[in-house]
């Protein structure tokens, strides 16, 4: 998977958005994080200059058994570790896992909106 394909994933996901939010941040990895939403709600980001990884938001019951099953996920960069997922790019996460996962992450933040915004 390249970024584009991962960033085409994700914006063919209703009602979703693109920002990259990090522009004034010190670190230069941070000023490239390109952001997913709804209705301002984040399901995932990664770096669009290395895409080395992705943070995905999770279910806790599953993000321990994903970090226990692939060695290519961790606990999630610089967010909640328990609701958050870091899935490293090229490694033993196949990318259908990837989009499942992103699709999962999308359907947890949907679920969370006011029944208006649904």
């Amino acid at each position: 998977m390249n970024s584009e394909a991962f960033r085409t994933y994700c914006l063919s996901l209703n009602q979703t958005n693109e920002k990259m939010p990090f522009n004034k941040a010190k670190a230069h990895y941070d000023k490239n994080l390109l952001v997913f939403s709804v209705f301002d709600k984040w399901f995932c980001f990664f770096n669009v200059d290395s895409f080395d990884f992705c943070d995905i938001n999770c279910s806790p019951e599953e993000s321990q058994q994903l970090q226990d099953q692939y060695e290519g996920i961790k606990p999630g960069y610089h967010m909640n570790k328990k609701h958050w997922i870091s899935v490293c790019f090229n490694r033993d996460v196949p990318d259908a896992k990837i989009l499942e996962l992103i699709t999962k992450s999308y359907g947890l933040i949907v679920c969370g909106l006011a029944k208006k915004q649904r």
